[in-house]
């Protein structure tokens, strides 16, 4: 295999399999800086036979056999240094099927799943919300810092200064890396939650990179969803945040074209969307609101998914109710996003004019500076009311802010159709 198409396939692999290479030697060595540092050893090692020896059979079993190897030579070096032969005895004995097989063990405790056990460690206490997010979306997610900054809408230097005092705290504290009891898990779900659907977004679309889908983010977060609905049946927030993410993900085969460029919703083939996902999200949806939690932030948001989800027809959208879960969203969750949302839903319930002062109205906030959905929205709405040379501007702002490569060639494609209009029009005068 050529070099630029090995390090292609390892990146990629890298992309995928680090969350799970974290996960198990963080359980290894019980602590999550070291983890993430023998993973990266793994890698390392990987860049460097590979180009010689030849890609594996199997690159994932690979990577996570060398970083098993990493994490053993790691506990014995600490324990040689501490001069506790017993305790290292003991310590491999607890380790011993980590180091030798792949086999799954899941009998020692209930949340039984590496990834989710890692977000549930991640989520203590001892840290800041912000902090237990920003760490576990760097470790489930494999996301950079400039992508969870994104998520965040923050400077990607306040997140890395939260992921570094994240590792810090853990290490000074001596938080034992073990599961917490169930009693424990409710004081921890916000951030869980929160987590999970992160990872989903930035599967469901790349805030960075060449592409605007990341499939297996998406189906990651799905599959940690799920077991979450089983641990934790009665909880309405779960159901509610599987069933927000059964029903986006349901449109996926139906977002890009064959050529992959995006297709936005309204335009999209509503034939191709995964109609036996759909109605899981709905049940999930149900079961949610007969929990109780028909005002819960993500069974709202889930609501508006099934909005989008029960319309056949674009024409069929009910934007009158999705403006109004939008307004009781943002009651619920208020934030600068669901107000752009509200606004979108507010012009196409009731058309542009009603909806640009809602968006102008959004101009001033701080998070939403660098936003770039913000500026496509408000080109969106002065295309519609043919004052093309401001929406131009408009897309073009878009396309600077805009992270993802896909993102920045739609908003030039819109403001060249603008810029294009606009010359028709000079020409027919």
């Amino acid at each position: 295999m050529p070099a630029p198409e090995l390090a292609a396939t390892l990146d990629t692999l890298w992309r995928m399999e680090a969350p799970r290479l974290i996960a198990r030697i963080a359980r290894m060595t019980g602590d999550v800086a070291i983890a993430e540092e023998l993973a990266q050893d793994a890698l390392v090692i990987a860049l460097e036979r590979w180009p010689r020896d030849g890609l594996p059979a199997n690159p994932a079993a690979w990577l996570m056999s060398a970083a098993k190897n990493r994490a053993i030579d790691h506990l014995r070096q600490r324990a040689l240094h501490a001069r506790k032969q017993v305790e290292y005895g003991v310590e491999l004995e607890l380790h011993g099927a980590d180091m030798h097989t792949d086999a799954s063990d899941t009998a020692d405790d209930a949340i039984g799943d590496d990834l989710l056990r890692l977000v549930f460690i991640a989520c203590h206490p001892v840290l800041a919300r912000e902090s237990r997010v920003a760490l576990t979306l760097r470790l489930l997610g494999g996301l950079s810092t400039s992508e969870i900054a994104r998520a965040f809408l923050q400077p990607e230097a306040t997140i890395a200064q939260r992921i570094v005092r994240a590792k810090r705290t853990l290490a000074e504290r001596r938080v034992p890396f073990e599961v917490p009891g169930k009693a424990e898990w409710p004081e921890r779900l916000d951030a869980v939650l929160e987590v999970v659907y992160l990872v989903f977004n930035e599967g469901y679309a790349a805030s960075s990179g060449a592409d605007w889908l990341r499939p297996v983010l998406c189906d990651e977060a799905l599959r940690l969803g799920r077991v979450l609905a089983r641990l934790m049946p009665h909880s309405a927030a779960v159901h509610g945040l599987l069933a927000l993410m059964e029903l986006q993900a349901a449109r996926a085969p139906a977002r890009t074209a064959s050529d992959g460029t995006p297709v936005l919703l309204m335009e999209q083939d509503r034939t191709r969307w995964d109609r036996l996902q759909i109605m899981r999200g709905l049940q999930a949806l149900v079961r949610a609101q007969q929990l109780g939690g028909a005002q819960d932030a993500y069974v709202l948001q889930a609501s508006i998914a099934a909005c989008h989800a029960q319309a056949r027809r674009a024409s069929d959208t009910d934007w009158t109710r999705i403006a109004s879960l939008y307004a009781q969203l943002h009651d619920v969750q208020p934030s600068p996003v669901i107000a752009l949302n509200h606004a979108v839903a507010v012009g196409k319930a009731h058309g542009a004019a009603a909806a640009l002062p809602l968006v102008d109205a959004l101009g001033d906030a701080s998070a939403l500076r660098d936003y770039h959905l913000l500026a496509a929205v408000r080109g969106d709405l002065l295309e519609q009311l043919g004052r093309r040379e401001e929406a131009r501007v408009a897309f073009e702002e878009a396309a600077a802010q805009a992270g993802s490569a896909v993102d920045q060639r739609l908003m030039r494609e819109r403001a060249a159709r603008c810029a294009g209009a606009l010359r028709n029009d000079t020409a027919t005068r």
